[in-house]
């Protein structure tokens, strides 16, 4: 009989215990295996959270910085861009469009941002998607507002409902003059867009007539038809996209702006400065790597323990084996083989348990957080995991198979039954 055939007679003779321990290997490998593929899809979506954008601008800070108040609503920006150093940029010959922006409001909590209705066609996310809505449509009066899906949800919006804008972030002095309508809500993209209130650039300069340097002016407040009236041209933007004509005028535009004279601007590329983002909060994901890695540790462990638990009920075993002529490198080999063969098993029903919950849980990840994790076959790295898995398993079954390998034919005969 041979060696590999013996282990799997001898496995099936304690199918409680050994089925246990492979099922505790699995779990460990779904574990350690979903933290790659949601690593994978979470470094992806952070990527892919704005694509097709050649170049941002804004006022010179870093290029993160710039990066997280523009794109991601974090901060805010040490200075703003004039409109006419917008408009230079905008009319340059390399330059095919160009998105302002304008951020500096909110709403409970939810950045307000100023645009314009291009925004829509011209930002993309995963590799070029556009934005498209799930009710209503984009500004058409003056006071529309488009909200994201994450304040439609938070705040139980719907198409039609009116907002109020309050000054600045965290403020209580509310622009309760000039209220908003909501026109539209936009289907769920797991980008910071769904946690946005977009309205035009125009509104923002309509609610801030009666304010000066932060605080409202003395008197009564312009009425609204009134301030229709006006000219609402901005004077000032927080940042910009920008869009090349062709991908080859990207560092030359770039340079351009960055050594514009006029005043001091900063031009990113948002897929280097997202890759440096992602090298300072990439930690938490090594991290996670690690705590995973200790769970299949963990379970490979309580497996080595179960099978040096059970030597002591096999002594007798062992001594037939020896007796019939089997040599202690035998024994050795058996509980190793043993191992090997629980890991694997646990190494396959893990794989099996992943891909049958990534394709139960994929639509539900994409539709309520925005993580859409690809399903892919598996990788060199997942495979070299899984090699690492079972030859772990492997060395830490030595500590029982060393035993086994000491035990003496006279001892295993001696055991009373």
């Amino acid at each position: 009989m041979s060696l590999t055939k013996l282990a799997l007679l001898s496995l099936k003779s304690r199918a409680l215990t050994v089925g246990l321990t492979v099922f505790a290997i699995a779990l460990s490998v779904v574990l350690f295996m979903g933290v790659e593929k949601l690593r994978i899809g979470a470094r992806a979506s952070f990527t892919d959270t704005i694509s097709n954008t050649d170049l941002i601008i804004g006022a010179r800070s870093g290029s993160v910085q710039l990066l997280l108040y523009s794109v991601f609503r974090i901060g805010n920006a040490t200075n703003n861009v004039t409109w006419e150093s917008f408009q230079d940029i905008a009319a340059l010959p390399q330059v095919d469009w160009a998105v302002p922006i304008s951020l500096g409001d909110s709403h409970r909590q939810f950045r307000v941002m100023g645009t314009t209705v291009e925004y829509f066609k011209r930002y993309k996310y995963r590799g070029g998607r556009q934005l498209a809505f799930e009710t209503g449509d984009r500004m058409d009066d003056l006071f529309d507002a488009v909200i994201g899906a994450d304040v439609a949800r938070t705040l139980g919006y719907s198409v039609g409902d009116p907002i109020v804008v309050a000054h600045g972030i965290a403020s209580f002095s509310e622009h309760k003059d000039t209220p908003f309508r909501i026109s539209g809500i936009l289907e769920k993209t797991g980008t910071p867009v769904d946690r946005t209130v977009i309205v035009s650039l125009e509104a923002i300069e309509a609610i801030h007539v009666d304010w000066q340097s932060g605080g409202r002016k003395p008197g009564q407040p312009t009425p609204v038809e009134q301030i229709r009236q006006m000219d609402l041209q901005p004077k000032a933007i927080t940042a910009a996209m920008l869009g090349m004509k062709s991908r080859l005028h990207i560092f030359t535009v770039q340079r351009a702006i960055n050594e514009y004279r006029e005043e001091p601007l900063l031009a990113i590329i948002p897929g280097v400065a997202l890759h440096e983002l992602w090298g300072i909060v990439g930690i938490a994901e090594t991290a996670l790597i690690a705590v995973s890695a200790m769970v299949v540790v963990t379970a490979l462990l309580g497996m080595s323990a179960m099978i040096l638990s059970g030597l002591n009920a096999r002594r007798r075993e062992m001594a037939i084996l020896r007796a019939v002529g089997a040599r202690a490198t035998t024994i050795m080999g058996l509980l190793l083989i043993e191992a090997c063969l629980m890991a694997l098993s646990g190494a396959v029903l893990g794989i099996l348990f992943l891909y049958g919950g990534l394709f139960v849980l994929q639509p539900w990840l994409d539709s309520t957080f925005g993580l859409f994790v690809p399903i892919t076959g598996l990788s060199t790295r997942e495979w070299a995991i899984l090699g690492a898995v079972v030859i772990a398993a492997a060395l830490v079954s030595l500590l029982p198979a060393l035993r086994a390998y000491r035990m003496s034919l006279s001892d295993g005969m001696m055991v009373k039954m």
